[in-house]
């Protein structure tokens, strides 16, 4: 399937771009919200793409020509070594785009689907890390229950976990497909259209790739990344993920509480780090006809207001920040 970017102009417009702005796209997938976000900059403005997979990278390097754009291989999480020395002043919108894009899907190789048989993978770097296979290999049925049921939303968790552990001692799992039959073996007939290996295949892939580990870590960066009036644009597509967005842009919406009995002028009260931006947005009809993975995306803007971070204006400094 053809990668499409999820929510395009929606993001555009909620980033605000000013032709001369420094930006950060933290996913680039196969580039296609990079690929806008140049075509509304200037000769001044900037753009810096990350990603942490090989085959992402590759792809960018057809941007490369382009002066205004710089690509690096890190995880988002990464953020603040990334803007060292691209723009250790802060940059004026990011973009998270949360999950995995289409072709890591329909690659075989990098067994993060059950549709087709493939090695059982599910490293967005397939150079680096655990595989979803290696990690089958030790985890306990316990543990294994505990991750099917807490990042896949997993009800028959425990029975696929034991499952899975009953079947490893006859041999060891290395393939999609073993995977994807066990688990349809392991539980009740679900609703039609919808695979019963869907959410087991979910919540491994989040844990092989410590995917909510990786936007705890970015999300506290952002506020010293950004410039005033600078954006945050938040896309996710797992109710986890999205819980964790909208709680940390309204956690710093909030303004900080006045000790009791402290006399402030309204006019002196100060502001809280980030100002969210209307309501979560999701992909409309005419877009999930088109991009059928557009239909779980949901987007969360925020703008980054004056108050100091960390408790200076130093840039530097700031971004040091926690």
């Amino acid at each position: 399937m053809e990668h499409l970017p999820v929510l395009l102009e929606e993001v555009l417009e909620g980033l605000a771009l000013r032709p001369d702005g420094y930006y950060v796209d933290g996913t680039f997938g196969r580039g296609g919200h990079s690929r806008a976000i140049l075509a509304r900059l200037g000769p001044a403005g900037r753009l810096l793409a990350l990603d942490w997979d090989p085959q992402a990278i590759a792809a960018a390097a057809s941007l490369c020509a382009d002066a205004r754009f710089q690509v690096r291989q890190l995880p988002f999480a990464r953020l603040r070594e990334a803007l060292a020395d691209f723009a250790p002043d802060g940059v004026d919108g990011i973009l998270l785009d949360l999950g995995i894009s289409s072709p890591q899907i329909d690659q075989p190789e990098r067994g993060f689907s059950f549709r087709h048989d493939g090695p059982l993978d599910m490293r967005m770097d397939p150079t680096a890390g655990q595989s979803a296979a290696e990690y089958l290999a030790h985890v306990s049925v316990e543990a294994l229950a505990t991750v099917l049921r807490d990042l896949g939303e997993e009800r028959h968790a425990l029975r696929i976990a034991r499952a899975i552990v009953a079947a490893r001692d006859q041999g060891a799992l290395t393939s999609t497909r073993q995977l994807a039959v066990l688990v349809a073996e392991a539980v009740p007939k679900g609703k039609p259209g919808i695979d019963p290996a869907t959410r087991t295949f979910q919540a491994l892939r989040i844990q092989v790739n410590g995917e909510l580990d990786q936007l705890d870590a970015v999300l506290p960066q952002v506020l010293g990344a950004l410039r005033p009036a600078g954006r945050l644009a938040i896309i996710s597509f797992h109710s986890l993920e999205d819980r964790k967005v909208k709680q940390f842009i309204a956690r710093h919406s909030r303004p900080p509480e006045i000790p009791a009995g402290l006399a402030v002028r309204e006019d002196e009260r100060p502001l809280p780090p980030l100002r969210a931006i209307g309501r979560a947005m999701m992909a409309g009809a005419t877009e999930v006809a088109r991009n059928p993975r557009a239909r779980s995306a949901v987007l969360r803007l925020a703008e980054r207001t004056a108050a100091a971070w960390a408790g200076t204006a130093d840039p530097a400094a700031r971004m040091r920040a926690p």
